[in-house]
Parts: structure tokens; C-alpha cells; sequence
């Protein structure tokens, strides 16, 4: 005969036994569970192999590209040797590796610089604008930004080409400067780095300026009353409020800012191709015209390593100031 105590007992035996038995040791694994972990890496394996095929190959290749000899005669016979580090030692030999790489620094940290001002000013613009005035202004900076720099290097030689060039027929109109209808920019180093900074410039700030104007409308309002009521300035605002919401974000643009602008070849190359007598030749230019000018591929591969880790060294250190800073991106 059962009593309630007995059936009650049985039933927690069994809650327990079926308890024990749902419980499994850690490493096991359910039926059909592998292939349920091997689904991530297999939707991730095509463009695994993208990546693979585009970019690890060729940074593979032009390392060892780099202890060799290749040059003209490598690319019809397919002959060379390994020479170790002497392309290496050649580069840090040559002075001309070190005037462009001070040129280089120097240029890219006047691109930032400028990039980065002018499009804190837009965004903040962006911010004060009426509707109809902000649709206009973004839609202007995104023509601008969407405009391959290619064709806009092309445009603005045309508008600073001699004889004919909008430019020069506007600074001559405005008669500060003199007569400057026949004046070459790239025939003159300052003249040409100042066109080219201007090309670059207005090719970049499109994208920092949406950006911050991004983080920068994500800024609660109450903030900047609480400040006004306290008799705060706008400047002082911007400094104590503004920046420090804007600081990851102006980080990140800075880093890619850059990383562009130190790898820049196509406005230099279009516009002045490293003239006159190389002063506007950066680390992109002297690599193109050592490797394909020249022909000393295994030379020029050497320059690209050397140009490849100074920027990771330089992009390194502000990644660990934006990690200390305890911002994710």
C-alpha cells in the first residue's frame, strides 16, 4: 500500500535521478552540436579567404620581395637572388630616405592638423544650421567626399593650371597677390605642397566633419544649459563640455586621418609627381618611383616595409592612449 509520504519520497527520487541525468559534464557535447559550432567559421570562411588572397598574400610577398634583387630583368627572366638586408642598409644610408620621411611627417602632420580644424568648425556649423540649411551643407559635403580622388586631382590642376586656371585668374582679379595668370604651382615646392594640402584637405574633412557631428548631436542639451544658467561662455563651453564628450571619436578620426593622409599618392603624383627636383616627393613617391621608375622592385619593397612599420609605430601609440583612456570605439 502507498502512502503519501512513500509517493512523495519516489517522486524526488525521480525529479532528482531525471535532474542528474539532464546535467552533463562541460566537455560533452548533444547531438548535431558540432556542427552548429563549426556554422560560424564556415560563414566566415569565404571572406576569411578574401582577406587571405588580397591582403596577407601580398604583404607575404612583399616582405620577401624585400631581401631580394628583383629589378627589370626579374620581371622577363624571373631571375633573382637574395641578398639579405642590404636593401635595408641601402635605405637607411640614403639621405634622400630621410628628406622624404621628414617630409612625409611633416606634411601629414600639417594634413591632420588641418583636416581635423576645419572639420570640427563644420561640424559644429552642422549644429547651429537651420533644417533646410544642414540637408544642403551635408549633401554638399558628401558630393565632395563621394568625388574619387582621381578625377578631383584632375579638376584641380585644371583650376590651377597657368594661363587658364580659375584660380589663378580669381587671385589675379583680386590684385593682392600681382599677376598670377602664368604662375605654375607645382613647379614650386611651397606652392605646390600648399595645392596639394588644399586638395587633400577638402577631400577629408566631409568625412570628420559628418563623424563629429554624429557623436557631437549625441551630447545631452541639458549639459550646456546647466552651463549657460552658470554664466559659462561658448568657448568655455565647447572646452569643458564639448571636447571631452568629443574626445574618443576625435581620437579615432585622428588615427584614420593619419593613416590616409601618410599613405597619400595619387593628389601628389597627379599634381606635382614629387617636383620640382623631388621636394614634394614623399615615402609614397620615392616607393613608386624606386620600384616602378627605376626598377628596383626588391629596393622599393624594402621602402614599403620601412613605411608599413613606421606607421604602425606611430598609429600604435595613439591606440594606446585611446586604450588608457578606457573609450571603446
Amino acid at each position: 500500500m502507498n502512502t503519501p509520504t512513500a509517493t512523495s519520497v519516489a517522486g524526488e527520487g525521480a525529479a532528482a535521478v531525471t535532474h542528474q541525468t539532464s546535467r552533463q559534464p562541460r566537455g560533452s557535447r548533444r547531438p548535431g552540436q558540432r556542427g552548429s559550432n563549426l556554422a560560424p567559421w564556415l560563414l566566415v570562411t569565404p571572406a576569411g579567404l578574401i582577406m587571405i588572397a588580397l591582403v596577407v598574400t601580398p604583404i607575404v610577398l612583399l616582405v620577401l620581395m624585400s631581401f631580394t634583387d628583383m629589378n627589370q630583368r626579374t620581371l622577363f627572366t624571373g631571375a633573382y637572388e637574395s641578398v639579405g638586408v642590404s636593401n635595408y642598409t641601402d635605405i637607411f644610408a640614403d639621405p634622400d630616405f630621410w628628406k622624404a620621411l621628414a617630409r612625409t611627417v611633416f606634411f601629414t602632420a600639417a594634413l591632420v592638423l588641418g583636416s581635423i580644424g576645419i572639420g570640427m568648425l563644420f561640424s559644429t556649423l552642422l549644429l547651429r544650421l537651420g533644417t533646410f540649411m544642414r540637408y544642403v551643407l551635408t549633401i554638399s559635403l558628401i558630393f565632395a567626399w563621394a568625388m574619387p580622388n582621381v578625377a578631383s586631382s584632375q579638376v584641380w590642376n585644371w583650376l590651377f593650371q597657368p594661363g587658364y586656371g580659375v584660380v589663378n585668374w580669381l587671385l589675379t582679379k583680386l590684385h593682392i597677390f600681382g599677376d598670377m595668370t602664368q604662375t605654375n604651382w607645382a613647379n614650386n615646392t611651397w606652392l605646390g605642397f600648399l595645392c596639394i594640402w588644399l586638395l587633400v584637405v577638402w577631400q577629408a574633412v566631409p568625412f570628420i566633419a559628418l563623424t563629429l557631428y554624429a557623436a557631437q548631436s549625441q551630447i545631452d542639451p541639458s549639459y550646456y544649459e546647466a552651463a549657460r544658467l552658470d554664466g559659462a561662455g561658448e568657448w568655455r563651453i565647447y572646452r569643458q563640455i564639448t571636447l571631452p564628450f568629443l574626445a574618443p571619436t576625435l581620437l579615432l578620426v585622428t588615427i584614420l586621418s593619419m593613416i590616409w593622409d601618410f599613405n597619400i599618392f595619387n593628389q601628389i603624383w597627379l599634381v606635382t609627381q614629387g617636383g620640382p627636383d623631388n621636394t614634394t616627393s614623399t615615402l609614397g613617391i620615392w616607393t613608386y618611383k624606386t620600384a616602378f621608375v627605376s626598377f628596383k622592385i626588391g629596393s622599393g619593397s624594402a621602402i614599403a616595409v620601412v613605411t608599413t612599420v613606421l606607421l604602425m609605430i606611430f598609429s600604435g601609440i595613439y591606440i594606446r592612449r585611446l586604450l588608457r583612456s578606457g573609450e571603446d570605439l
